[in-house]
C-alpha cells in the first residue's frame, strides 16, 4: 500500500488514453463541420477569379478591336491580345496583355470563340471545375456575357 501511494504522488500529470480519444472525436467532429463551409468558400473564390480574369480579356479585346478593326478569330484565339496575328492585323500596336494567358482557376484553358452566342462579338467561356461543357453547383461553365451559365 504504500508502494502504490508513493507511487500516484511521483507519477507526472498528464492525460488518461480516454481523454485523448474524446479530444481526437471532438477535434474530428468539428473538423468535419468545418470543411464543408471552407470548401464551399474556396469553389465560390475560384469562381470569382475566373470572372474576374474574364472581364480583364474582355477589355483586352476591346483594345484590340479599337486598334485593329476587329475581334480576333476563333482560330487566333486570346493568344491574338498577345503576339499579333500572322493575317489582317493591321493597327496591331503591342501586346494587350502584359503576361502570358493564364490557365482558369482549375487549371483549365479558356475557349474563346468569335463570333459568339446569340449574335454577340465574341464569348469567353472557362468550363468550370470539371472541365466539360455543362454542368451544375461549381461545374457549371462561366461565360464572358452571363458571368454563371444558367
Amino acid at each position: 500500500m504504500y508502494e502504490e501511494s508513493k507511487r500516484k504522488k511521483g507519477a507526472s500529470p498528464g492525460f488518461t488514453m480516454i481523454e485523448l480519444v474524446i479530444v481526437v472525436i471532438i477535434i474530428g467532429l468539428m473538423a468535419g463541420l468545418v470543411t464543408p463551409a471552407v470548401m464551399r468558400r474556396l469553389d465560390s473564390s475560384k469562381q470569382n477569379t475566373t470572372l474576374v480574369q474574364i472581364e480583364g480579356f474582355s477589355g483586352a479585346l476591346d483594345g484590340f478591336r479599337l486598334d485593329v478593326g476587329r475581334y480576333p478569330t476563333t482560330q487566333e484565339g486570346l493568344q491574338a491580345l498577345r503576339e499579333k496575328p500572322a493575317t489582317n492585323a493591321k493597327g496591331w500596336v503591342e501586346p494587350y496583355l502584359r503576361k502570358e494567358i493564364p490557365l482558369d482557376s482549375w487549371g483549365n484553358k479558356y475557349v474563346y470563340k468569335s463570333p459568339g452566342a446569340e449574335g454577340r462579338k465574341f464569348e469567353i467561356i472557362s468550363y468550370g471545375a470539371d472541365g466539360k461543357e455543362g454542368g451544375e453547383g461549381f461545374d457549371q461553365d462561366l461565360v464572358s456575357w452571363r458571368g454563371l451559365k444558367q
